[in-house]
This record gives structure tokens, sequence and C-alpha cells, in this order.
């Protein structure tokens, strides 16, 4: 008589581990989507130039704001101007206002989607802080790209 019971007991066990295991990677599985959804690469203007950077995806592009690129649309808050990594340059449009401290020539990254015809649409632009600083991300694709031309401020140690 005991082991009709111990089947049922097992098969009851091997029920609700299996309930469990679908949970658990059920749960994962929308972790890592919703992840995957709110992750935001930095790119750099030859890693769009090269087609490396997603389209109509959220990412981050910085660079240097191009000389000369600027351009300010009358009558609304539209700002279209060009970054680079002084290899390639990916032109960028913007609606709002532009920190104080944005200027061409300037370190920038801009927070938004590339579209399938190369422009660069912001929802964010972010300027340098100080006359010394650079954004890491944009300084990093700098050094990697060879051009590099930092110099240290005034009163630095080295």
């Amino acid at each position: 008589m005991k082991l009709p019971k111990a089947r049922a007991a097992k098969r009851r066990r091997m029920a609700v581990l299996l309930l469990a295991m679908i949970g658990l990677g059920t749960a994962a599985a929308l972790t890592l989507t919703a992840f995957d959804d709110h992750l935001v690469f930095f790119r750099t203007p030859t890693d769009v130039a090269t087609h490396q950077a997603p389209v109509d995806r959220q990412m981050r592009i910085g660079g240097l704001v191009e000389e000369g690129s600027l351009e300010r649309v009358t009558g609304s808050t539209e700002v279209r101007f060009r970054v680079t990594d002084l290899e390639h340059a990916v032109p960028v449009v913007y609606r709002g206002v532009l920190p104080d401290l944005f200027r061409e020539g300037q370190g920038v990254v801009a927070n938004g989607k590339l579209a399938s015809d190369g422009v660069f649409t912001a929802s964010e632009v972010l300027a340098r802080h100080d006359e010394n600083y650079m954004p890491p991300e944009v300084a990093e694709a700098l050094k990697r790209s060879g051009r590099w031309q930092h110099t240290e401020p005034p009163g630095a140690k080295n």
C-alpha cells in the first residue's frame, strides 16, 4: 500500500519543481528583456560610418562638435551640428535648449537614435564641465583613433 502513496508524493514534488523552474525561467527572461531594452551603448562617429551602430535604437554618440557645423533653425529650438572623432563625422539634429557650455570644437555626448539616413536625432545633449574636461567616452574614442591631442592644464602635476 505504501508504494502508490510514495509514487504520488514523488510526482507531486516533480510537478512543483517543474513549475518552480518554469517560473524562474520566465522571470529571468523578462528581466533580461527589460534590461536589454534599457541598455544604452556608446558609439563613435567611426562606428556609425562603418555601420557598427544600430539604426533606430537608443544609444549615445560622442566626440567633438565639428568647427563651423552649428546651425540654428530660426523660429524654433531645432539645432543641427556634426559630431566628429576627427576621422568621421555624424550629423546631429536636436530640438531643445543646448547646455550653456555647448560650443564648437568641444567635447559632447548626445543621447538619441540613429535614423536610416545616417542622421542622429538627439533627445539630450551633454556638454563638458570646464575648460579641461572631456567626457571619458569621447577621450577614449579619440585615443583609440590615434587623434588624442589633450594638453595638461596649467599647474597640473605629472
